[in-house]
């Protein structure tokens, strides 16, 4: 009997060749910084984003993507970035960086400004394909993350969960988080029905991902 929401299946080598070209260093670039949705740029190709709680891995996982160590800056502040950073993959794909949710280092203000434009932006990109949330291995679903998701749900964008850091994580700890995880996104409509697991320092599931991206029209 397989499992709800199973591991995603390793790529065919044309889908791995595809992930790998689309995903080449030499091709993507940091695009633009936007704090409002006057900001955005023409939405004029397939456009995927990734959100996730501070501290998630978001810009290891990026970098990790791309093959670019400082694409994408990390930052050992929560709540440091507060812009929707757009990166080009080619000249066919956006990929997206989401403010990390959550516990962040800044005024309520500032917070609520820019929780109010991820959710605009959410409901009213046209041309974004899915978003990928970020989980945390060592952590599973939190409530935050759930927020995020019931969101993508009002908004009919398909997320899918990305497992990060899971080289952190012992084997049957991992299972009980996959269990969690599989219970959580069970309650969510939008949910994809893969989970991805990855580590952004031995690269595991990276190519996986790549390929996922690829494959999206």
């Amino acid at each position: 009997m397989q499992l709800p929401f199973p591991l995603a299946a390793d790529p065919d080598p044309f889908a791995l060749e595809r992930g790998r070209k689309l995903f080449d260093g030499s091709n993507s670039a940091f695009l633009k910084g936007v704090v409002a949705m006057s900001g955005l740029p023409p939405a004029d190709r397939i456009e995927v984003c990734f959100a996730g709680r501070s501290n998630v891995g978001k810009s290891s996982l990026i970098n990790a993507l791309t093959g670019r160590k400082g694409l994408a800056r990390a930052s050992n502040t929560p709540g440091r970035t507060q812009e929707i950073n757009f990166f080009t993959l080619t000249d066919s794909h956006y990929l997206v960086d989401l403010p990390g949710y959550g516990f962040a280092n800044a005024p309520l203000a500032v917070v609520e400004k820019w929780q109010r434009l991820l959710k605009q932006y959410l409901s009213g990109r046209v041309n974004l394909r899915r978003a990928f949330v970020l989980i945390d291995t060592r952590h599973g679903i939190k409530s935050v993350d759930e927020e995020i998701m019931s969101l993508l749900d009002s908004a009919a964008v398909t997320f899918q969960a990305v497992l990060t850091k899971a080289d952190k994580v012992k084997t049957q700890d991992r299972d009980k988080v996959l269990k969690q995880v599989r219970e959580k996104l069970a309650k969510h409509p939008a949910a994809f029905p893969e989970i991805v697991l990855t580590s952004s320092e031995k690269g595991d599931g990276i190519a996986t991902l790549r390929a996922i991206v690829a494959g999206l029209d």
